[in-house]
């Protein structure tokens, strides 16, 4: 099963599941889960190889998919779904795969396709940190933007940190050898009626104009939004209004 941060308590609402993105974690989303919490009970997990759930040799969006079935089958059954980028993808195929279990999909910045570019300069910058030699996050962060890592994601890396114990809360040795897997997306004749709302931000080139079609094929009720002046990340760069766009559309 996967590490879970739970937010709030069961209400009438159904609870809502959130897949954080490629080298994220559940405390990523604390803020906006913990606001949407006041309405419905909200799971934030740490997806396989990051964070403190299970490491494991093989990283496909199937086994990703099954991950969160679990948390959800665990939880009554059926539950409203964010994913962000990795995340979203997994929530697609999750979809895809188990109909049942996903009452409404949000799908933040990433399309069901695969993408050329690689994630893959990230491990190699985490990689080359001195971590004997670390003893608090800035001095991680220095040697990050060393590497060449913007300083908006300096933060967001070093937060997997594990500091006491001299290691990254991310299999990184894995994710690496899995990137074509994460970068790509299953091919897949399954489509999911139900409503899904893909949410990107106006600054991103992840979900283009010309990936709506294959969005309309596998997700035929989608709707589409765009938070103004949000780039990828558009969770951390406007999270009040990503938090009320969600809420907005899983209350309808």
């Amino acid at each position: 099963m996967l590490n879970s941060i739970t937010h709030g308590s069961a209400t009438g609402k159904p609870p809502l599941l959130i897949a954080h993105g490629l080298y994220g974690s559940a405390r990523n989303w604390g803020v906006i889960a913990k606001r949407l919490s006041d309405e419905r009970q909200v799971i934030a997990v740490d997806m396989r190889n990051h964070g403190d759930s299970p490491r494991t040799d093989s990283h496909t969006y199937p086994e990703l998919a099954e991950d969160l079935a679990g948390v959800i089958a665990a939880h009554g059954g059926q539950m409203d779904v964010i994913g962000h980028s990795m995340g979203g993808k997994a929530a697609m195929m999750l979809a895809l795969n188990h109909p049942e279990a996903v009452r409404r999909l949000v799908v933040a910045d990433i399309a069901p396709v695969a993408y050329g570019h690689s994630q893959i300069q990230y491990i190699h910058a985490m990689k080359s940190l001195d971590l004997e030699a670390i003893e608090r996050r800035p001095e991680a962060a220095a040697q990050l933007a060393e590497a060449g890592v913007d300083p908006a994601l300096q933060s967001f890396f070093t937060q997997s940190l594990d500091l006491p114990n001299k290691r990254w809360k991310l299999n990184l040795d894995t994710l690496a050898d899995q990137m074509p897997n994460i970068m790509s997306f299953p091919q897949t004749k399954a489509s999911w009626d139900g409503p899904a709302l893909f949410l990107s931000g106006s600054e991103s080139d992840y979900v283009l104009p010309e990936h709506r079609d294959e969005i309309r094929t596998r997700f035929p009720a989608a709707r589409f939004a765009k938070l103004p002046g949000a780039g990828h990340w558009l969770h951390a760069e406007k999270p009040r209004e990503f938090e009320a766009a969600a809420r907005v559309f899983l209350n309808a």
